[in-house]
C-alpha cells in the first residue's frame, strides 16, 4: 500500500493520527450534553433490514453539528473563506434505529487543539421513556483557509464559544 496523502490539505493527516483515542464508554450519558436536535426519521432513510441504514447516521449527525455551530457560533461568518473540513470520523453503533423511533442527536466539544477539534456526537431513541443509546461517533474538525487551502488556528472568536458549547 502506498503513502496515504490528502490532495486538499496534507497537515490534515498528522493532525488526525495525533487525536485517536480510547473511548470510556461507560461515562457517556445525554446529560453530559448541552446541544440536541430531533431527528425526524424519512422512510428513505430505511435499509433492507428494515433500520435506518448506517451511513445515515453519519447524516443525523451532520444536522446536529450544523445546529449546534449555527447556535454556538452564528452565521455571521463567510464560510466559503474560512471554515470547518472533516479530518477524521469514527463511529460506534450499539442499538438500531427504526422508522418510527423518536430520536435526537447530541452534539458537543469534547477537545479542541491548535487548529482543530474533536465533536462528541451522540444518537438516542425514547424508549419506555428512557434515553437508549443509538450510536456514539467522534469527528475531528480542522480549520481551514478555502482561499489558500491551508489550515488556520482556530479563529479567537470561536475559541470562547467552543469552550462553553
Amino acid at each position: 500500500m502506498g503513502e496515504i496523502s490528502c490532495s486538499i490539505c496534507p497537515s490534515i493527516l498528522n493532525i488526525t493520527s495525533s487525536m485517536r483515542t480510547k473511548k470510556n464508554f461507560t461515562q457517556i450519558n445525554s446529560s453530559n450534553y448541552k446541544h440536541s436536535t430531533p431527528i425526524q426519521i424519512r422512510f428513505v432513510d430505511i435499509d433492507k433490514m428494515g433500520h435506518v441504514n448506517n451511513a445515515t447516521i453519519l447524516s443525523y449527525f451532520e444536522i446536529a453539528r450544523t445546529n449546534f455551530f449555527d447556535d454556538i457560533i452564528g452565521q455571521q461568518d463567510n464560510w466559503f473563506e474560512r471554515g470547518l473540513i472533516i479530518a477524521h470520523t469514527d463511529i460506534d453503533y450499539f442499538n438500531p434505529v427504526y422508522l418510527r423511533d423518536d430520536i435526537k442527536a447530541y452534539v458537543r466539544i469534547a477537545k479542541t487543539g491548535t487548529k482543530s477539534f474533536d465533536v462528541e456526537h451522540l444518537l438516542v431513541k425514547t424508549a419506555n421513556k428512557e434515553e437508549v443509546i443509538c450510536a456514539i461517533a467522534t469527528t475531528v474538525l480542522v480549520c481551514m483557509n478555502y482561499t489558500k487551502k491551508q489550515t488556520i488556528a482556530i479563529p479567537a472568536e470561536w475559541k470562547e464559544k467552543l469552550k462553553n458549547g
